[in-house]
């Protein structure tokens, strides 16, 4: 065979091979490449891993065993973020001390704030906790609100349906399938809603908590938070503080002492062997402890905490 020949051979089974793989494509028998989603909380992730399915890979920066106000930044993160599609962060300043940072390092165009890959799920929220006035006295405070809605599950139904019509957003061939998969976790954590309101209804629960994480919660629930072992957001209790937390407990007969996951036991310890407060450690996010493996596990978890 000339060297004609050879050419032309090769350049004919060069075009039937592509000729071929686009009519594999087009016939749908090949699949785009999943949707990469960061999110900053893996309560976002197990939303995303629910309605996205195989369609979507899912990282979370937090791992929920960590003050989610104080996320390690990872230089592997950057590079995550660099080629993702969609960033998922709860908002109202939850994530101020890293995720902007990240996202400028990332230098990735799709995900900045107003882009379609940036989903901020805080801008919809009606914030409780707002401060009236801003002062740095008052500890660390959220300018536009308590951040912990995740903690509210009407509020996790919302996130899901946003983060359901996002990926549609950016996946139109696969919307259909996005908002079916939204549509059933609603349904889900409805049926689990009704009886969580039930376990709770009628309880009288009042307890004090470490940090002011359960507004929210309480509002839906109807729980009532009584105090916190901060004597202001994120600022240590001191001797004094203790003191007085106890009398009140004491004087209010408050019997439940709720601590988030990952701080510290031992003034808790302290104030439940002083007051007979009954002591619990609680999830407030995916991920926290071994019980809380998604949402309605979590929510399952905070649940009973508060029912014994």
């Amino acid at each position: 065979m000339n060297s004609h020949s050879s050419c032309g051979l090769s350049l004919r089974l060069k075009t039937g091979v592509t000729a071929l793989l686009l009519f594999v494509f087009q016939m749908g028998l090949v699949s785009a490449a999943p949707l990469k989603v960061v999110t900053s909380v893996p309560d976002l992730a197990d939303f995303a891993r629910r309605v996205g399915g195989n369609l979507v890979e899912v990282l979370s920066l937090a791992s929920g065993k960590e003050n989610p106000h104080a996320v390690a930044l990872k230089p592997s993160y950057i590079a995550k973020i660099r080629s993702a599609d969609l960033f998922i962060q709860m908002g109202l300043d939850m994530e101020h001390a890293y995720a902007p940072a990240l996202l400028a390092e990332a230098r990735n165009l799709r995900l900045q704030p107003g882009k379609e890959g940036f989903l901020d799920l805080g801008e919809d929220v009606q914030a409780l906790g707002v401060p009236a006035v801003l002062d740095r006295a008052g500890g660390d405070v959220h300018p536009k609100g308590n951040p912990h809605y995740n903690l509210d599950p009407v509020q996790a139904q919302r996130m899901v349906r946003a983060i359901g019509a996002r990926l549609a957003l950016l996946r139109p061939a696969e919307a259909v399938l996005f908002r079916a998969n939204a549509d059933a976790y609603v349904r889900e954590i409805e049926e689990r809603l009704g009886s969580w309101k039930a376990r709770l209804r009628g309880k009288g629960v009042r307890f004090i908590s470490y940090h002011p994480d359960f507004a929210y919660f309480e509002e839906r629930f109807g729980v009532r938070q009584e105090g916190t072992i901060e004597p202001k957001p994120g600022i240590d209790p001191g001797p004094a503080h203790i003191e007085a937390l106890v009398r009140d407990m004491q004087t209010r007969k408050i019997r439940l002492i709720v601590k988030e996951s990952f701080y510290s036991d031992r003034v808790p310890l302290e104030l439940a062997r002083r007051t007979g407060a009954v002591l619990v450690s609680v999830p407030i996010f995916v991920g926290a402890t071994p019980e809380a493996r998604d949402y309605l596990s979590m929510m399952d978890a905070l649940v009973s905490a508060f029912t014994k």
